[in-house]
């Protein structure tokens, strides 16, 4: 019987270009997840890969194994989900994929009601940007993943993957309280046109979506400062040095010397949404991490 282990390797080799990317993917080492190709080999009688460079190709044996192994390790999930479900409690292990505030601002207290609700289940996390926490999801390496995107901006699903929105958040402008917009009730982007910025870093959906606020209306944000944590565009802002864009969610207090205005025209608004394979839809584990999170998410958004 075919090694279904191998297999998984073998269709991680074809999605990600090398013996090395695989393997870091699903957590082997290198040596084994090419002693898993050759096992596959030895059984099939046929080469599967092939060296081009550095790198590796599928054989036309190895591409036509992988259209049948997609379609047999996704029914071995489908039906391992289904069959944990007539376990008496949820048990087991949800790699979860989060962005940074949803991390602070809802993963941590839905750690907190999983410990109290399924204290079987084990939850490995992982700080992916959400376009790259959904084709991980798609590919296997994580089992769930919470993600944003920036109304109306799309954030495209893999047909085979689910998704379930969990409500929206708001983000402010930011200025120091000596600002002449301090005062303000809102503003629009016409009101910040001439400010300096700082910003999330570059391909960044937040980065993204600055920039298109300001496209819309035919300008470019001077962006004077980068910086990966809002922490630090809340301490540049307080410092009087630039305004901001930041979201509430996972925001925390502000210091007295900053300002949180809200920014209406356009409203800034996400939408966060936590996505998984439909292959998993029955697990008790993937769903008790889905309520806990879902149940905090209620609590944390508008």
């Amino acid at each position: 019987m075919i090694d279904p282990v191998g297999l998984r390797s073998l269709v991680a080799i074809e999605r990600l270009g090398s013996v090395g990317a695989a393997a870091t993917a699903l957590e082997y080492t290198p040596s084994a997840v090419s002693q898993q190709i050759k096992r596959l080999e030895a059984h099939t009688g046929v080469r599967l890969l092939e060296r081009q460079g550095r790198g590796v190709l599928l054989t036309e044996a190895g591409r036509s194994l992988t259209e049948s192994a997609r379609e047999l390790l996704a029914e071995m999930e489908r039906l391992e989900s289904r069959v944990r479900g007539f376990a008496e409690a949820p048990a087991g292990l949800v790699r979860l994929a989060v962005f940074a505030t949803a991390y602070r601002g809802i993963v941590v207290g839905a750690l907190e009601g999983l410990r109290r609700s399924a204290p079987g289940v084990e939850v490995r996390l992982d700080e992916i940007e959400p376009w790259d926490a959904i084709e991980s999801v798609a590919g296997g390496r994580h089992d769930l993943a919470l993600v944003h995107n920036w109304e109306p901006m799309p954030l495209p699903v893999p047909d085979h993957v689910e998704i379930r929105h969990l409500g929206s958040d708001l983000a402010d402008l930011l200025v120091h309280r000596d600002h002449p917009l301090a005062t303000r009730r809102d503003v629009s982007v016409h009101d910040v046109v001439e400010e300096d910025w700082v910003s999330v870093a570059p391909g960044s959906i937040c980065h993204q979506w600055l920039l298109k606020m300001f496209s819309d209306i035919g300008r470019t944000p001077r962006i004077t400062y980068v910086a990966q944590e809002f922490a630090t565009h809340v301490a540049l802002v307080a410092g009087g040095h630039a305004v901001a864009l930041v979201p509430r969610l996972g925001r925390g207090p502000l210091p007295a010397e900053a300002v949180a205005v809200p920014i209406t025209r356009p409203v800034s608004q996400r939408t966060i949404s936590v996505v998984w394979r439909a292959t998993m839809g029955t697990s008790p584990a993937l769903g008790a991490v889905i309520e806990a999170v879902g149940r905090e998410a209620d609590r944390a958004l508008e």
